[in-house]
């Protein structure tokens, strides 16, 4: 952490020049004394990236910036304040604090904060931020998690971990046995330190393979943004043995689109078919994540168009998790049909069908864009059929 970047004159650089032409920057010579320009332009790119993403950053008055990757990598702000939500207590322990973004809400909800970071420049920077954001709750320690813990005697209302999904050759891996650290491996040296765990995971964990991995699954939390699944949340907790309840969040742009079910259920549930009726519905991110495939359709009392393409209709208009869309036509999949349309931009979806987007756009010469919503899909006697819609 180089000190002179908090100088008066650095930091009103940085808060004039964020959104500046970063190469224009460094080509130049070091502006400030002790400020190498690569310094500078890190500060600059970490500031922008925290605009929209980290606004209470992005927003605060001499605040320290890592380089722009860690900042890629935290969580937002929104997903920061959805995770602190499922915490309370006395204390919990950040065993991958990085930033610090999640243990910063999390001292929102719990009276003491213990933020552990491996590494030492990152854990200075943390610590500095939090006295600039008035933070006086948090203790940093600038060292591997699972060492503290073994050194600590005490025993914590919450843990919290965000493993990295890299091994020590910087390889992306798939199985939290191969993440750092390794939770599987040690749960239960974790729950002899606490009896509720918060771990957060790629959105590209399989639910069966955490589910195996992790033992005491209680709930697993699907958190999307704008229709795009930004983490998974699991809630482990000690000795726990019954069924595993899943919850989705969308932050849309209209608001919160939540939907919970029971796993085992879900199995259950028998859903009704149907030709399309007058309306579509397309569940969000979220949802198609968690797999509530029959639950959704029931829940909402819709009908399915096909066991697998996991789009579902109704005559009236209701409110919905997702997309949903009025039916204009309804027509069998053939280029004959398709050309009656006279289509020549629409936004295409694919669901449960051969072809991909970019296969049907250069076969029907169909430009992206526009009011017009075709969707490509299976019904149910297995036929595929294109369904011409309109947003609602």
């Amino acid at each position: 952490m180089n000190k002179n970047i908090l100088k008066t004159g650095v930091q009103y650089f940085i808060s004039k020049k964020w959104n500046t032409d970063i190469m224009s920057i460094l080509l130049k010579k070091p502006i400030f004394d002790g400020v190498s320009q690569k310094e500078l332009v890190e500060q600059l790119e970490a500031k922008k990236k925290c605009h929209t993403k980290l606004p209470t950053w992005f927003n605060t008055a001499n605040i320290y910036y890592p380089n722009k990757l860690n900042i890629e990598q935290t969580s937002s702000e929104i997903t920061a304040t959805y995770k602190a939500n499922l915490v309370n207590g006395k204390s919990l322990i950040d065993l991958t604090g990085g930033f610090g973004i999640d243990s910063y809400f999390f001292s929102k909800k719990c009276d003491q904060i213990h933020h552990c970071e491996i590494d030492k420049n990152l854990s200075e920077i943390g610590a500095y931020n939090y006295e600039i954001l008035g933070v006086n709750n948090t203790t940093f320690n600038s060292e591997n998690g699972l060492d503290f813990l073994q050194k600590n005697n005490q025993k914590f209302d919450w843990i919290y971990i965000d493993p990295s999904r890299r091994n020590d050759a910087k390889e992306k891996v798939f199985f939290m046995a191969d993440c750092l650290p390794n939770v599987p491996d040690n749960l239960d040296f974790l729950f002899s330190k606490s009896n509720n765990l918060l771990i957060k995971t790629s959105p590209l964990l399989d639910f069966s393979v955490g589910i195996k991995e992790f033992e005491n699954v209680k709930e697993i939390h699907v958190v999307a943004l704008q229709n795009d699944v930004k983490e998974l949340l699991w809630i482990l907790e000690k000795n726990y043995t019954d069924a595993i309840t899943i919850k989705t969040i969308n932050f849309a742009k209209t608001g919160k689109q939540i939907f919970k079910f029971n796993l085992d259920k879900e199995k259950k549930v028998v859903n009704k078919f149907s030709d399309p009726l007058s309306y579509i519905y397309e569940p969000n991110s979220a949802i198609l994540k968690s797999g509530a495939f029959k639950t959704i359709g029931n829940s909402f009392e819709l009908k399915k168009l096909h066991e697998h393409s996991h789009l579902y209709t109704s005559e009236k208009l209701i409110n919905f998790p997702g997309r949903r869309f009025k039916i204009l036509n309804t027509i069998p999949y053939s280029k004959k049909e398709i050309k009656k349309l006279k289509i020549s931009k629409a936004n295409i979806t694919t669901r449960n069908f051969a072809d991909s987007v970019a296969t049907i756009r250069k076969k029907y010469k169909i430009k992206d864009g526009g009011n017009q919503y075709l969707f490509f899909t299976t019904n149910s006697e297995n036929n595929y059929i294109v369904l011409d819609c309109e947003k609602i």
